[in-house]
């Protein structure tokens, strides 16, 4: 209703009629080459992590000694199925633990078990777990 007060002749301020379509041309300017922006953006790339999203998570808690909290602490630091933790160095592993303040556990043993789990050697897994004690061998 201002609008139309604005533009028609009878208000007082008709001198500045101008000023109010060069804003309205301006504002549609502004979302046409929005919207045509929008159409040639090109497709972001994946973050690097998400490779090991596409494939199906592991269940990281079969591994002796990983509890759902050092299973949540590995996924946060990339590490989300068998294979990367196999591939993973001690070290590495280690360290993403002590960032998380879990000074108590120890990554040595899991690398070999996550290695049997990747190959898809269950019996095999089974059979190390029965001779470890809290992930480390006994």
């Amino acid at each position: 209703m201002l609008f139309m007060k604005l533009l028609s002749e009878e208000g007082p301020n008709t001198e500045l009629v101008w000023l109010l379509w060069a804003l309205l041309v301006f504002f549609a300017l502004i979302v046409v080459i929005g919207w045509l922006a929008s159409l040639n953006k090109k497709p972001t790339e994946a973050p690097a992590h998400s490779h090991t999203q596409e494939k199906h998570d592991d269940d990281l808690e079969i591994i002796e000694g990983i509890g759902p909290k050092v299973a949540k602490v590995l996924k946060e630091g990339g590490i989300h199925s068998f294979a990367d933790l196999a591939h993973a160095t001690p070290e590495k592993v280690n360290e993403l633990l002590h960032a998380a303040k879990l000074n108590m556990m120890d990554a040595a043993g899991w690398i070999d078990q996550a290695a049997l789990a990747a190959k898809g050697d269950m019996a095999g897994l089974k059979k190390m777990q029965e001779e470890m004690k809290g992930g480390r061998r006994a």
